[in-house]
């Protein structure tokens, strides 16, 4: 039986998801605790810095190789590692970090957010509009 889409709870195939996502980043579910977000990094982008202050997160990297750089000062960011196909980037609260795409083919990613972060239904097709975004919510 598959799924088109999930209302509180159920099976994905996450993996798929991920890979087959084309966008910067699109919220896939978000429960009372945590929210799961896939998201494509193209060739030469990035994340951008940024920190959650109350909040940890997992990113799993399923196609690409990630240039990671962390830190709990603000300022230059050093780099941490390459995290590539099965590799897990985990950013505890309050840590400022970027994940740099490095490689050759676009950086496909999920994340996962606990606490929730985003609204649910967000869909943000660039990194630009996802900085936009963030800014008017601020």
């Amino acid at each position: 039986m598959k799924q088109s889409h999930i209302v509180s709870g159920g099976v994905v195939a996450l993996e798929k998801a991920t890979l087959y996502n084309r966008y910067f980043r699109r919220e896939m579910w978000t429960g009372e605790h945590l929210q799961i977000t896939v998201m494509s990094i193209p060739i030469g982008g990035e994340v951008g810095k940024e920190i959650h202050a109350d909040l940890d997160q997992i990113l799993v990297v399923e196609q690409g190789t990630a240039s990671v750089f962390m830190s709990r000062e603000d300022g230059e960011l050093p780099f941490i590692g390459e995290a590539v196909e099965g590799w897990a980037i985990l950013v505890p609260a309050g840590t400022y970090h970027n994940i740099l795409n490095d490689g050759r083919i676009p950086l496909k990613m999920f994340s996962v957010y606990a606490p929730p972060k985003h609204p649910v239904g967000t869909l943000q097709r660039t990194k630009a509009e996802a900085d936009a975004e963030e800014n008017a919510a601020e």
